[in-house]
Order: C-alpha cells, then structure tokens, then sequence
C-alpha cells in the first residue's frame, strides 16, 4: 500500500518557463508521478540578479512549494542552482535536486577544437559552474547570454528577432564552428532548431535527464517513488494567466 509521502507531488521551479523543459523529461522518465511547476516569471530573469537575490527568491518560492506538501524540490534553472542549492539543502530535510552545466558529457566530444558553452551571466559567474570549468574545461569557450532566455518567455522560438539576435551573438564563431555546444540554461533547450540552424551538424547538450535521473535515483533512496499512480502536473505562476498557458504549450511542444 502506497504512503502519503509516495503519492506526495514534486516540486519543481525556475525563474520562468525554461525548466518546462527539464519537467517535459521528468513526465516521461517518472509517468506515476504529480507534478508542481512553479514559474517565478514576476521575478524573470534570474540570470542577471545578484546571489543574494536570487537565493531569496529561490527559498521563497521553495517554502510555498513545500506547503503544498512537495516530498522533493527540483531547481528547474540552472543559475538558481548555483545560487541557492546549497543552501536550500542546509536548510531543509528533503531531497532538493538541481540542474548541473554538462560540461562532463561535452568534454567527451573535445579533441583539437573547442566547445562552446552557452549559459547566463548569473550561472557563469556561480561557483557550480566555476568548479566543473576546472575540471572538464580543457577547451570550453563561456559565452554569457544576456537577452536569450526572454525569446522563450515571450514563447518566440523560431521568429525573426530571435534569428537577428542569435546571428549577432554567433557571429564570432561561424568561421571556426565548436565540437559541441551546451545549453547551459534550461530555457535554451526550447531554442535547439534556432540555434542547430547557425550550427549544422553541431551536437547540443544539456544536462535535463542527467537532473532527472539524480531525481528518480534520491526518491528511490527515500522509499518515497510513486509506483502505479496516473501522474499529472499543475502549473502555477507569480506573473500572469498567459504564463501558465505558454508553460501548458511547450509542455506539449516537440523540440
């Protein structure tokens, strides 16, 4: 018989809609399980605050998710993770998972070239990433992208501006093309055909099932999977109506 901790939902949260995209793999890899995405798109982006700030936004959003009774926390972005992981986990007894750069996987794919890493400037600067540029950064190239993560949250995926702005942004690097690209933002991953287009051929990595495979590996430790349940997910936001509506979109979007 299952436990009420088992049926419990997992909290999962970002600074907008980009960690749809890491909830997208979670729903396939953990069908039994409830979701709830909390999208802090009042607060977007959090890749050009502060730590502080957004340590205080994360532990806020962290506490109304765990009053509705969340059994686990998934940080959905990437510079929330550097920001407030470990402090999260210092505070609270439950498991709080967050995401990890994939410089490791891409490192795999180094050999005389380079690989370019694409994350915001709050991730950049954190100390998670810091520390796995020293140890998988032989040839990583950082380039922050301020302005990127806003196409997704405005849904434009595939439009004219988005192109305009990405032609800029690469325009160093289309002579000498990377070995592999990371997507070091969660948003990122919902921009893969617009950035493939600059980059034919070029594999683009991000760390999503790696994330949500620690998920399943830290709910099985705890005895709390959920087995045999219809999962579902429940979207909420601390912006508007229009948010929820484009997190439920590309939920459903094939990349």
């Amino acid at each position: 018989m299952a436990s009420q901790k088992e049926n419990a939902p997992i909290g999962m949260f970002d600074s907008g809609v980009g960690g749809v995209s890491v909830l997208r793999e979670a729903v396939k890899m953990l069908p039994g399980e409830q979701f709830i995405f909390y999208g802090d798109t009042l607060h977007a982006p959090y890749g050009t605050k502060t730590k502080e700030e957004v340590l205080s936004l994360s532990r806020c959003v962290a506490e109304k998710l765990m009053d509705m009774g969340a059994k686990a926390i998934v940080i959905a972005c990437n510079t929330a993770t550097s920001a407030a992981a470990k402090e999260l986990r210092a505070m609270y007894d439950l498991p709080i998972i967050g995401m990890e750069p994939a410089l490791k996987p891409a490192s795999l794919l180094h050999r005389d070239g380079y690989v370019l890493s694409l994350a915001t400037p709050g991730t950049i600067k954190g100390e998670k990433y810091q520390q796995l540029l020293e140890k998988y950064g032989e040839g990583v190239e950082s380039l922050p992208c301020p302005g990127m993560m806003e196409f997704v949250e405005k849904g434009e995926v595939d439009s004219p501006a988005l192109h305009a702005f990405l032609d800029e942004l690469f325009a160093p690097y289309q002579d000498n093309q990377p070995e592999a690209i990371v997507l070091g933002c969660t948003h990122y991953v919902f921009l893969k055909k617009a950035i493939a287009a600059h980059f034919p051929g070029v594999p683009l990595i991000d760390g999503n099932e790696g994330t949500v495979r620690q998920l399943k590996h830290k709910l099985e430790e705890r005895g709390i999977l959920a087995v045999g349940n219809q999962g579902g997910v429940r979207f909420l936001s601390s912006g508007d109506a229009e948010a929820v509506k484009l997190m439920e979109k590309l939920l459903n979007s094939e990349e």
